[in-house]
């Protein structure tokens, strides 16, 4: 059975576990954040993200082509502004999959259905591979700008494969491959390869600058 849900149809690729901010100026996303704070439970404030493979996020939603894996997504922290405008964190939780997609209410509400990871172990040479390659990403920003990610790497497998996922410099494509993995090794396994492509593209011309996806406040609208 599928669940209706609120929906961001965005021009970006969120992830479970990773927080990410958005700034809501347009009416329908303004009426969905005014929906969500009148839920009394903060822990039910959910929504729903799709990524838009054409298309805008303003205008009419009938314009636009979605990718149907996405993320269901909790609001943690709301600052309003005078001209009714938010500033909103919110947090990924789980994978879902978009069935059909309502415009004609105040907001656009989705039919979705679950889209559990099953689990998976991963070989320990997957990790150590990913986790050096991102060090050295790191490590070949320092002259160029700042860390794209700050802090301890997840110790937990498919924690670490979310985190590097969101933070990887890639298009919108590529990322969606990498919500769209089935298992936390075969998503390590991509990013180290595509971050090793980025390292070689660097080191070809030392000023490129890389996307830092983890600074970037995307706009829901």
């Amino acid at each position: 059975m599928s669940d209706a849900l609120p929906m961001f149809p965005l021009n970006a690729v969120l992830f479970p576990g990773v927080s990410v901010p958005l700034t809501v100026f347009e009416d329908r996303y303004r009426a969905l954040v005014h929906h969500l704070l009148r839920v009394s439970n903060p822990e039910e404030r959910v929504f729903g993200s799709v990524g838009i493979r054409e298309g805008y996020e303003v205008g009419d939603h009938g314009a636009q082509s979605l990718f149907r894996v996405g993320c269901r997504v909790q609001l943690t922290e709301v600052e309003s502004h005078p001209d009714g405008t938010f500033d909103i964190v919110a947090v990924g939780l789980e994978r879902i999959e978009l069935e059909r997609l309502e415009t004609t209410g105040t907001f656009p509400v989705g039919h979705v259905v679950d889209r559990p990871e099953a689990p998976a172990y991963v070989p320990d040479e997957v990790l150590d591979a990913a986790r050096a390659t991102f060090t050295a990403y790191r490590m070949a920003l320092t002259d160029i700008r700042s860390d794209p990610y700050t802090g301890s790497l997840p110790k937990d497998p498919t924690y670490l494969s979310w985190t590097l996922a969101a933070v990887a410099p890639l298009p919108l494509q590529e990322r969606q491959a990498l919500l769209e993995a089935e298992d936390a090794t075969t998503r390590l396994t991509m990013v180290t390869d595509l971050l090793r492509s980025e390292l070689r593209a660097m080191n070809v011309i030392p000023s490129l600058p890389a996307t830092e996806v983890a600074r970037t406040r995307w706009s829901p609208n």
